[in-house]
């Protein structure tokens, strides 16, 4: 609307200023065309949000926080896991865009660039701007009610509502970019193809024909597997030959290209159990003496994965890209269940992220001796390291927590021969306990261990190369089976096939010794010594049969340094 005023009379003012007046329109309603553009973008960016909601950490439990940082760009989760534990969405809606829009064009254009008509002796003025936006499909709608005044000379002008539409995919991005999400919390797809990458780059479950223990490292497991979750995300889209692995069937029309990123960058969180420290550990079954009959060894294993890693999805058509982030979330070794607002688990108290108390510990042994120790603060199933003692003290933070204990593990480091002289070869070392205090470690990879006074079983398997192929052979097995109601049985036989097997290691070394460790020795030593003999190295199953009846009577040397 336009009203204008002069001395002369209203029809000569608008006759002197009807084209000036059009100029600064034109100007100015492309001055509110960038602002629109400058706001979408910002939406496409930010996952539909100008104004980031308020920012929730994340914890060591649950690596996510509210908000994904994209090359120094945050961006809202429009589905993560909170710090402690509870799932949540933060979508916008389209109503709730507009309304962004409109508070950044309001706070915007007031600022509109008209200097070259200054120069040029008009002066401008700009009132309160109250905007109203409509997002459709291809196009933005602004209604923008705001006095412009335009004075030159004695004559003036006011113009006070200014529509504009502005080209835009923002409203068809938003809707493809739902159907993605929705996809995604319906089908789960992203945790199915997690669960494949987990089963193919890292061991979950299986059996191995070996008579040698199967160890991995936690960490080399958790960079290969990271490495292809990342990779293999990069591959996934929604274009290409039928059939394609990594071609999603998406509700998304083909004019959209739909990517999916995941960086080794951002904040994630691997999780395995058994594991000892940082090693998978999985030993072989029928080599025990009572086993032998088996006549083969095979190495069972099943470790169970928690997973959490973010996914960035992005919808692309005429370069614009309208960008959301997603957590993918694997609970033992399957896809988490589909989104329940209602639902939430217990809470994680983020222990170790709360430690405000300055504690001095000294530890001593029976006779007060200072014992240096590993000093752990354990609270409502949570344990947080707190440091070493140095001679048998240790000042730092502690975290507050009714019922909390100190726990300290004294360790030492072992040192193994064979026969008298060192050895760095592949051993599995027992301290075996029944009072719940048993050790494991795999050497060489492991040479530290943590004791405490009481009775062992200490038992030590040396493994060597060995090459020699057994050949398949078939056993019978009798069984009884019940005949009638009379209690009789009869014997049912039948026989039991045993596949060819490649023996590449196999028992070579060891022993088994009963031990009662005391405080005093514990306290006093620098080292432990551990002494076993070698055994034949095999060559036949009957030599396998042979060592493992040989290892249970060898004896094992302790030695304290």
């Amino acid at each position: 609307m336009l009203n204008c005023y002069s001395k002369y009379g209203k029809k000569g003012a608008i006759n002197n200023l009807y084209n000036h007046r059009d100029l600064i329109e034109t100007a100015f309603l492309s001055c509110l065309e960038d602002e629109v553009l400058t706001g979408a973008d910002v939406l496409e960016s930010q996952g539909g949000y100008i104004e980031l909601p308020e920012f929730e950490p994340g914890s060591d439990f649950m690596p996510f926080s509210s908000q994904l940082n994209f090359l120094g760009n945050p961006i809202p989760y429009w589905y993560y896991v909170s710090g402690n534990n509870i799932k949540k969405e933060q979508i916008p809606s389209k109503e709730f865009m507009e309304g962004e829009l409109e508070k950044f064009i309001d706070g915007k254009i007031q600022n509109c660039n008209l200097e070259k008509y200054y120069q040029e002796g008009y002066k401008i003025s700009i009132g309160a701007p109250e905007s109203n936006v409509i997002i459709r499909d291809k196009d933005i709608k602004v209604e923008l009610k705001m006095d412009l005044g335009i004075n030159f000379g004695e004559e003036s002008a006011i113009i006070n509502e200014h529509n504009k539409i502005v080209e835009s995919n923002l409203g068809n991005l938003y809707d493809a970019a739902k159907s993605v999400y929705e996809h995604e919390q319906n089908n789960l797809f992203l945790e199915k193809y997690a669960v494949d990458n987990l089963r193919s780059y890292a061991p979950v479950d299986g059996v191995e024909i070996s008579c040698s223990p199967l160890h991995w490292n936690a960490d080399e497991v958790f960079a290969e597997l990271g490495d292809n979750i990342e990779t293999n995300t990069l591959a996934l889209r929604n274009q290409g030959k039928e059939n394609n692995y990594f071609v999603v069937d998406l509700p998304v029309s083909s004019d959209y290209e739909v990517r999916f990123i995941n960086s080794q960058e951002w904040a994630r969180a691997f999780e395995v159990e058994p594991s000892e420290e940082n090693l998978l550990l999985a030993t072989p079954v029928g080599n025990q003496p009572d086993l032998g009959i088996l006549g083969f060894c095979y190495v069972p294993y099943h470790f169970v994965y928690n997973i959490k890693y973010p996914v960035l999805v992005q919808i692309s058509k005429d370069q614009e890209t309208f960008q959301f982030p997603m957590a993918v979330v694997i609970q033992g070794n399957n896809p988490r269940e589909p989104l329940n607002a209602t639902a939430s688990e217990a809470e994680s108290i983020e222990l170790c992220e709360n430690k405000n108390t300055k504690i001095k510990i000294n530890v001593f042994d029976s006779n007060s001796k200072p014992v240096d120790a590993e000093i752990s603060y354990e609270c409502f199933g949570e344990s947080c390291i707190i440091g070493e003692t140095s001679s048998g003290s240790l000042e730092s933070d502690f975290p507050q927590c009714v019922n909390g204990f100190v726990a300290a593990k004294a360790k030492l480091p072992i040192n193994l021969k064979l026969d008298g002289a060192d050895y760095n070869g592949e051993a599995i070392i027992n301290f075996i306990s029944e009072d719940d205090i048993s050790r494991t470690i795999v050497y060489p990879e492991q040479k530290v261990i943590g004791l405490s006074e009481g009775f062992y079983d200490v038992r030590v398997q040396i493994y060597k190369d060995s090459s020699f192929e057994l050949s398949k052979t078939t056993q019978e097995q009798c069984v009884d089976i019940p005949v009638g109601i009379f209690g009789l049985t009869k014997k049912k036989c039948f026989d039991i096939e045993f596949p060819a097997q490649l023996v590449s290691k196999a028992l070579a070394g060891g022993g088994t010794q009963e031990y009662y460790l005391l405080e005093s020795e514990l306290a006093g030593a620098n080292s432990l010594e551990i002494n076993v003999e070698s055994l034949p190295v095999p060559d036949t199953i009957e030599k396998i049969q042979d060592n493992n009846l040989l290892f249970e009577i060898k004896p094992v040397r302790i030695v304290f340094r």
